[in-house]
Formats: structure tokens, sequence, C-alpha cells
């Protein structure tokens, strides 16, 4: 998921110095879509794994 969002801002980065604006805008909005996206399953996961005592060395 956080290479999606991370290609779609380089595709975004490049059509926005090329001067396709358009392109730039909707690339960007996806790169922000997928990162929250991302986030907010990183951190369901995260608190899934420390409520259910992690692993313990």
């Amino acid at each position: 998921m956080l290479y999606y969002a991370l290609v779609a801002l380089v595709i975004a980065i490049i059509a926005g110095i090329l001067g396709f604006g358009g392109i730039a805008f909707a690339a960007a909005g996806i790169a922000k879509i997928l990162f929250f996206i991302f986030l907010v399953i990183f951190v369901v996961s995260l608190l899934g794994h420390v409520l259910r005592g992690g692993d313990r060395i």
C-alpha cells in the first residue's frame, strides 16, 4: 500500500514538473488517500499486536 502511495506521489511530482496540472492534482490526491489508508492499517495492526501481547524475547 505504501508502495502505491509513493508511486502516485512520484507521478504527481513528474507531472507537476512537466506542467500537467490536472494529472498532478489527481495523482497527488490518490497518493494522499493511499497514504492515510496505509497509516490507518498500520496503526490498527500495531495496536492488535500490542494488545495480543506481542513477541516476548
